[in-house]
């Protein structure tokens, strides 16, 4: 395939934007946006100089006819706008969560294989340049068999973000859907694949935000917190999903005996004292990147008995791309990965609605908060 590919664009926000320089970067041609609000629309597509707008999203897959459309709208969403995309017989790029819940989820995936589609799946934080190099150091047995690794965070949000998508569990919003999601994709990465089993437990801090006109871009909430949040005239919105949770999972890798134990922790109202952090941990030493998602730098503990800071091998920093933003950054990488496959060239394996549909029903498993023995008896 020598032609360029064409790229609908589903979401004129921050993702929506992200993803049209991503696909352009990576030599498709972004043919079309579609949002719901007409006047951002134009301004987006302005700003882009991306030629065709609509608000119908049946309509602009008539009349664009892309190869791939973007999927990048809150989650809860999702479901409406990929099935007629499949049944189009387009390929389909989306942002985390899937969907709401796993259900739907696993139904997008198993329609995906029905048209013969390929599918992206966007917790791509996997391909952060020091988890890249984690990856490496582990598979060639730096820190001996891997044993576990701990995932912590705690982000202190601004408890009067104007309510929105991220605080209902219909739209895909929560801390599960919306961190966790890319926590578990570099954990995988790293360690391996296979996920064994799961556990964990889901608080909602929040309760209610400030409802708030006029919000369109995820990046710039914070920008609408409320002046005055004592306001009388103020209306407020209820929060149903998680803000914080804890999970221990259970993953296979290939040069361990035992399973490996993975602890997330995040926090997302909570204050940091320390640094965010990802550590892995081995039978003959450790790993430690810092920051939520491993931006890093990375520091090996072995056999000398000290931390030791360790550059990226300048291959891994030459495969990502040179742009703003980490979010940016792991959209191209996965963009490249896919057009690649889709246009028959060879590429390095990515995740899919199969890791998509996973996650959804890990997220829904977690949420039932049953993992809980009752010991008040207990003398």
């Amino acid at each position: 395939m020598n032609r360029k590919l064409k790229v609908l664009i589903s979401g004129t926000g921050f993702a929506g934007q992200g993803h049209t320089d991503a696909f352009r970067n990576v030599g498709a041609d972004v043919v079309g946006i579609v949002g719901r609000t007409e006047s951002v629309l134009s301004e987006v597509a302005k700003k882009k100089s991306i030629p065709y707008t609509c608000t119908n999203w049946g309509k602009a897959l008539r009349e664009c006819q892309p190869d791939i459309v973007s999927i990048a709208t809150p989650g809860g969403a999702h479901h409406k706008t990929i099935v007629p995309a499949i049944k189009q017989g387009c390929h389909v790029f989306c942002d985390k969560p899937l969907t709401d819940h796993g259900d739907s989820a696993i139904e997008l995936y198993e329609l995906s294989k029905k048209h013969n589609v390929k599918t992206a799946f966007a917790s791509s934080f996997r391909y952060m340049p020091c988890v890249q190099h984690a990856k490496q150091l582990v598979a060639s047995g730096a820190i001996g068999e891997p044993l576990e690794a701990e995932f912590i965070s705690h982000f202190n949000l601004e408890r009067d973000i104007p309510f929105g998508w991220s605080h209902r569990k219909e739209d895909g919003g929560g801390r599960l859907n919306n961190n966790f999601t890319h926590k578990i994709s570099i954990a995988t990465s790293v360690i391996g694949e296979k996920i064994l089993s799961i556990s964990g437990e889901v608080r909602d801090d929040m309760g209610k935000a400030p409802i708030v006109k006029g919000v369109h871009n995820f990046k710039t909430r914070r920008d609408h917190i409320p002046k005055n949040i004592n306001d009388p005239k103020l209306e407020w919105g209820k929060s149903n999903v998680e803000w914080t949770y804890t999970v221990m999972a259970q993953l296979e890798s290939p040069i361990a005996s035992k399973p490996v134990s993975v602890l997330f922790k995040h926090g997302g109202l909570n204050p940091r004292f320390n640094e965010d952090h990802i550590v892995f941990y081995g039978s003959k030493g450790a790993i430690y990147i810092k920051g939520h998602y491993g931006t890093g730098p990375l520091f090996v503990y072995s056999e000398n008995k000290t931390w030791v800071e360790t550059p990226t091998p300048q291959e891994i920093l030459d495969n990502h791309p040179k742009i703003e933003g980490d979010t940016e950054k792991n959209w191209e990488c996965l963009a490249r990965e896919f057009v690649k496959d889709i246009k028959g060239e060879s590429f390095a394996p990515y995740q899919s609605f199969k890791e998509g549909s996973q996650y959804q029903q890990l997220i829904d498993i977690i949420r039932k908060n049953n993992s809980w023995t009752d010991v008040s008896h207990l003398q």
